[in-house]
């Protein structure tokens, strides 16, 4: 019995390709015949997928435009030539300009270095991102992974699909939501906490994805999601669009 209930516990681990060989083929097999753990699995697996395009960021789009602009007014060398005229009326021509050259060239270093300044705060801003999404990761992989963990998949009023995942052991709960379509304009989602008829703030979700709910989650009984004001509200202003009950 004790096997059992220990294979129901790899869900997460299975879905993260994290077990050992044996315990992979012992899964397999138990996979077949257990519908649960397969609906677990499947809410683990698709989870994991949001949180892989997570990290994935793609270059700043202001980034993108600035190198392009700067492409377009790249010259090419003039070739190379053995005429004596033309040198000699280029070396003319550099001399009468070259008070306006020297202007030009400290205006085009000053604009080089304008850019300079914007890409390195652009570079850093997306290390920046791509930390915090690491570390997100990281936050989420802990729950879906643990030994603990307990998923309950549902639809909210609109259809979309989610899932909540929770480890008592580490007192934290995932939710991942697909198919939500755009708040409307002023609005957004907000995710509660239902501790026995008490709505508790848990985070906002603003689209598709997973996010770490805020809060302890061991004196609830179900999660919510409702449709609030933008920035959120101290308690719910709308009938709910979802009221999953966690499991005991």
């Amino acid at each position: 019995m004790k096997q059992a209930q220990d294979l129901h516990a790899l869900t997460g681990a299975f879905a993260l390709d994290a077990l050992t060989a044996p315990e992979h083929l012992a899964f397999t097999a138990h996979l077949e015949r257990c519908e649960a753990c397969a609906r677990e699995v499947a809410g683990f697996s698709a989870a994991a997928a949001r949180l892989a395009g997570a990290v994935s960021l793609p270059a700043p789009t202001p980034m993108k435009h600035a190198v392009m602009n700067r492409i377009d007014g790249v010259r090419q060398l003039p070739p190379p030539t053995r005429a004596e005229r033309p040198v000699r009326m280029l070396s003319a021509f550099m001399r009468r300009i070259g008070p306006l050259a020297v202007a030009a060239s400290i205006a085009a270093a000053a604009c080089l270095g304008t850019v300079a300044i914007w890409q390195h705060r652009q570079v850093e801003q997306a290390r920046t991102q791509a930390r915090s999404a690491q570390a997100q990761v990281r936050e989420f992989s802990a729950v879906l992974s643990a030994p603990d963990t307990r998923t309950v998949q549902g639809r909210t009023s609109t259809g979309a699909t989610t899932s909540v995942a929770t480890s008592a052991r580490l007192n934290k709960s995932v939710f991942a939501v697909t198919g939500l379509a755009p708040a409307p304009a002023g609005k957004t989602y907000q995710l509660w906490f239902d501790d026995n008829g008490t709505m508790r703030p848990a985070g906002l979700v603003h689209h598709d994805g997973t996010v770490l709910m805020q809060g302890d989650p061991s004196r609830a009984r179900a999660v919510g999601l409702t449709l609030e004001p933008d920035g959120g509200s101290p308690q719910p202003t709308t009938s709910p669009l979802l009221l999953l009950n966690l499991p005991a």
